[in-house]
Formats: structure tokens, sequence, C-alpha cells
């Protein structure tokens, strides 16, 4: 059997992909977060594997791949994954759909404060728009879990 942190790295690293991966003009405003819905089903699912630490570190690896201001990112994770990781015992009670909204709330949470650091740090302005990656991923947010849930009883991650 592989190393659980190996095979968690992997599907961070697919998810980096997909977050590099280029779209077309048009859908780009609406693009998933896949990097932190992966992390928070891992914080969830196993939150003494996956924590601060990772965030702290994919978040950079973010900021490199994506040439924004370096911190941004593994700031506004390590939030994230700070809740999710201290409520996980609570969260993993919910439905599916319950988890969705959610885990919505925790994007838009990353969206606002990913702005209010922008903002501080660039002088850019708020646009509705900003926040519509919050809602394609509380939609993707129950396939992300099933997807990954599988991954994690395939290679018996624990």
């Amino acid at each position: 059997m592989k190393s659980a942190h190996f095979l968690i790295s992997v599907s961070v690293f697919a998810a980096l992909v997909m977050a590099l991966m280029p779209l077309p003009l048009s859908f780009e405003p609406f693009r998933p977060d896949w990097v932190l819905l992966v992390l928070m089903y891992w914080s969830l699912a196993v939150p003494h594997r996956v924590n601060l630490g990772w965030a702290w570190i994919t978040g950079l690896i973010m900021d490199l791949a994506m040439g924004s201001t370096l911190g941004v990112n593994s700031l506004t994770y390590s939030v994230c994954i700070y809740i999710t990781a201290s409520n996980y015992q609570k969260i993993r009670n919910f439905s599916i759909w319950q988890q969705a909204v959610l885990i919505g709330l925790f994007l838009t949470l990353y969206h606002l404060l990913q702005f209010w650091l922008n903002h501080f740090l660039m002088d850019i302005f708020f646009n509705p728009q900003y926040l519509w990656p919050a809602g394609v991923g509380m939609l993707c947010w129950p396939w992300v879990f099933l997807l990954l849930r599988k991954y994690r009883r395939h290679f018996r991650i624990r």
C-alpha cells in the first residue's frame, strides 16, 4: 500500500492542475476553487493528516503558480482549513447537501478574505461576479465529496 500522504498529495496535485487549466474567458468567472475543495474534503475526512501545514504549503504553491501576491492564498486557505478541521466532527454529521451549503459559506469567506487582502495590497474594487465560484463550488461539493470518498476507501487512506 502506498503512503497516505503521497496519495493525498496526488489528489491535491490533480486539483492544482484543474485550477491552472485554461478555460474560455466566458467560463473563467465560474471556475470552482478545486484546490480548496479538495483540502476541505481531506481536512474533514482525515484531519490528523491534512491540517494547517498542508493549507499553508498548498497556498504558497498556488500563489507561485498563479503569480499572485505571496501569502494571500496561504492565509485564506489556512483560515478555511482551520474552521473545517476544528469543526470536522460536527460537519461530518450533516447530510451531503447541508455540507454543501456550509462549504459554500466557507468558499464565500475565502473569496471575501481574498478580496479584502487584495484590496489592501493592490487597491482592487469589488465586483459581485467575484463570488460566483463560491456558488459553483457549493454545487460541485457533493461530487467532489463522493469522488474523493471513493478514492479514500479504495486506497484505504486513514
